[in-house]
């Protein structure tokens, strides 16, 4: 285990970016090389965001291979689609990457190309991607060279289920997932769509039944539960800045009743340093906003036959930039909480 370990952004004038930058300036054995941000190569830190005067006394860099091969590991929160030019170079440097984006978090090249509507460069190196949910895989995690870190949306969704899945009490197929998102999700160069005036005092459905979180949702609950599992997913937007609230209807495969559901939970759940679950609480997305923690409640509905799960995420944290964090103390063997608390 390196005691201080070199670590590089790409992407890193991004919101997600910019979330990391912060959570890595307080962990204890990482220091950040290099800052690499080709739109906005060439400002200081501190003119782009002010919050880090006095705190970062350093430039934003043109992307090069070279420059990020000085760092043990290579963050990269780009827009998927852009990480598979460069991972292929850096894998072949020997360097350990953590990916932000969707390019790596998909088996089917194929099924990428459907939802994301542009070919896959890198197809070959699919299938060595692990994907970076620590408490579905935390062992994998520890070996790999490249993870995918989880989409905001699907972590919202996935850890909920997994366990009332795993526990056969509700139904694998007819399963709906609505989630709402801060505009923070869609990036800091989003379009005049995502803009506060255009968001403000509304809310609305987007990309309904083509997200390309789709798959992914698909995908890591049929793998982790070794089932067919299918969900409709319908994500909303928010007039606020961070958080995502999910809301999970499912059908009960059997007579459960709220001990059931907490049993479930707690098999899988009660040794996650970041997973908070109740069967009274309510979560809120103002608890968990600029943490990396999700918050996870359910009501039974016994008389329609249905569960409700919900859960609340802070988008850039555990949804992004803390989860990779999480990531990079588990690959280079640091305490996992470490810089999260």
């Amino acid at each position: 285990m390196p005691q201080s370990l070199k670590v590089s952004i790409v992407g890193a004038s991004g919101y997600s970016g910019a979330e990391l930058l912060k959570i890595l300036l307080r962990h204890t054995h990482a220091r950040v090389e290099k800052l690499f941000a080709n739109s906005s190569a060439g400002k200081r830190v501190a003119d782009v965001y002010p919050a880090f005067a006095q705190r970062v006394d350093a430039s934003y860099e043109p992307y090069t291979l070279d420059a990020a091969c000085t760092s043990d590991a290579v963050f990269i929160a780009l827009p998927s689609g852009e990480a598979m030019n460069i991972v292929p170079e850096l894998l072949s440097r020997g360097k350990r990457i953590i990916d932000f984006g969707g390019d790596f978090r998909l088996r089917d090249a194929t099924v990428y190309q459907q939802f994301y509507k542009h070919e896959h460069k890198a197809a070959s190196l699919l299938s060595q991607a692990v994907y970076g949910l620590p408490e579905l895989n935390r062992e994998q995690i520890t070996s790999a060279k490249l993870v995918a870190n989880p989409g905001c949306y699907p972590t919202g969704a996935i850890l909920p289920l997994i366990p009332i899945l795993k526990e056969g009490l509700i139904e694998p197929k007819g399963i709906a997932v609505n989630s709402l998102s801060g505009v923070s999700g869609a990036g800091r160069s989003a379009s005049t769509d995502l803009s506060f005036t255009e968001i403000n005092e509304s809310v609305k459905a987007y990309k309904v039944g083509v997200h390309q979180h789709i798959p992914e949702i698909n995908q890591t609950l049929s793998d982790a539960t070794e089932q067919s599992v299918s969900v409709t997913f319908v994500p909303h937007l928010l007039p606020i800045t961070r958080g995502i609230y999910t809301s999970i209807y499912a059908t009960l495969k059997r007579t459960v009743n709220e001990q059931d559901v907490l049993a479930a939970y707690n098999t899988y759940y009660a040794k996650e340093p970041f997973v908070r679950f109740s069967s009274t609480a309510i979560p809120e997305i103002k608890n968990v906003n600029h943490t990396n923690y999700i918050d996870i409640g359910f009501r039974v509905y016994a008389e329609n036959n249905q569960l409700i799960v919900l859960s609340a995420l802070d988008n850039l944290v555990k949804g992004a930039a803390g989860q990779a964090v999480q990531n990079m103390n588990l690959m280079f063997g640091f305490d996992e909480t470490e810089g999260l608390l």
